[in-house]
């Protein structure tokens, strides 16, 4: 391989394909606008235990898709290929919270645009992203939803149980049930009356209950 063969390769060709300036300013907005999804992430999670792990993928996933792009947009060839590798790229990891599809496709989506020189576009759609985000996901409820779980003896405690708690919330509804030779086992979701947990205390002191626990839960039940 001679000097020749290399000065007029078409790798050194594409080297200037893309300007340095280019490459500077989309990733510099691309981690600007990273840090916003994963701060706004942050800001609404509601789980448990928040995982700065996919916090930082958020951030990385902004940068990762914007070079990506860059070198597709600049090389149709290259462009067919990408595609090709890209398409075999397969997530096994499990998404707890729906939520998080949504911030995924907002890193991605905004590396997309920054990389196909639209820069107005990402930073006025991630700002509207992030301000409804924000309103709808810290917006509370008017009513927390609550999930009783009482044992009872007999069937004559279990309707006695039932028609208490009706009378004493806004709403109830039998979420489970389980029956065995210890006794019966009831799931009910309630609204409560002006967040009064009291007519808990009154369902304990009945005859033939063992117990009863008031927990309060997100709207998703899993039988």
């Amino acid at each position: 391989m001679s000097f020749n063969d290399i000065f007029s390769s078409n790798f050194l060709e594409n080297v200037t394909s893309v300007s340095i300036v280019d490459v500077v300013i989309a990733l510099i907005l691309a981690f600007g606008i990273g840090v916003f999804v994963y701060l706004v992430h942050r800001k609404t999670y509601k789980g448990v235990m928040y995982s700065s792990g996919f916090g930082v993928t958020l951030i990385a996933l902004c940068l990762i898709t914007t070079f990506v792009m860059l070198a597709i947009t600049s090389n149709v060839v290259l462009s067919l290929g990408m595609v090709g590798a890209l398409s075999i790229v397969r997530f096994r990891t499990a998404v707890k919270d729906p939520l998080d599809i949504a911030f995924v496709f907002w890193s991605i989506a905004a590396g997309i645009v920054l990389a196909a020189g639209m820069i107005p576009l990402a930073l006025i759609g991630s700002v509207t992203i992030g301000i409804i985000l924000l309103v709808f996901i810290n917006r509370k409820p008017n009513e927390l939803p609550y999930i009783v779980v009482v044992n009872c003896i007999n069937r004559e405690a279990e309707a006695v149980v039932k028609k208490y708690i009706t009378e004493n919330v806004t709403k109830s509804i039998i979420k489970n049930k389980t029956v065995s030779k210890d006794g019966i086992e009831l799931n009910i979701e309630v609204r409560l009356k002006n967040e009064d947990t009291d007519f808990i205390n009154h369902v304990v002191e009945m005859n033939d209950v063992n117990h009863a626990v008031l927990v309060s839960y997100n709207g998703e039940f899993m039988n």
